[in-house]
């Protein structure tokens, strides 16, 4: 099945969906087995780049520091009325690092932050916690059914719909 979808209506539901869903769950790796955990989040200029506020005391963190391999998940809520096989959902792969308070869009990414989460400046004065920059390197978009999209960092504002490879009838 082809989508009649044009990247740019990706983008515009991958836009929405963010705006609406303030948190996802951080997926990192605890003893080589997938941990969730829920977080707010930011998004820099694309799906590449989203920022995280951490506390170091934070099982995800401590993950982190020893393996910086993640996934983001980020789900629009069910409801009654909704099918939950429909729901858009977004699920991102990719590497974390601490962005350093030197870093030319450490004050940036900050403001941003703290302009969707304004409960949080408090803990930006603690020292456990840092902002973590997630550098994300493929992306999958379920916008509901038939329509799965992928796209890679080298063109984030590509999206390609999904193909479905079909296990091989032959016998080899």
């Amino acid at each position: 099945m082809t989508s009649a979808l044009t990247s740019q209506d990706v983008q515009h539901a991958w836009s929405a969906l963010i705006e609406n869903v303030r948190t996802a769950v951080l997926l990192t790796l605890r003893n080589g087995r997938p941990f969730g955990s829920h977080v707010p989040y930011v998004f820099g200029s694309d799906w590449t780049r989203t920022y995280l506020h951490l506390s170091r005391l934070a099982l995800h963190t401590q993950h982190l520091l020893i393996d910086p391999r993640v996934s983001l998940f980020i789900a629009e809520p069910d409801g009654p009325e909704k099918n939950p096989l429909a729901l858009r959902r977004l699920n991102l792969q990719g590497e974390a690092a601490t962005l350093s308070p030197d870093a030319p869009s450490y004050d940036t990414i900050k403001e941003q932050y703290l302009a969707r989460f304004p409960q949080s400046e408090m803990m930006f004065g603690f020292g456990d916690f840092a902002l973590w920059e997630l550098r994300l390197a493929e992306a999958h978009f379920v916008i509901g059914f038939g329509q799965a999209f992928v796209s890679t960092a080298t063109t984030p504002a590509r999206w390609v719909h999904q193909k479905v490879e079909r296990p091989s009838t032959k016998k080899e």
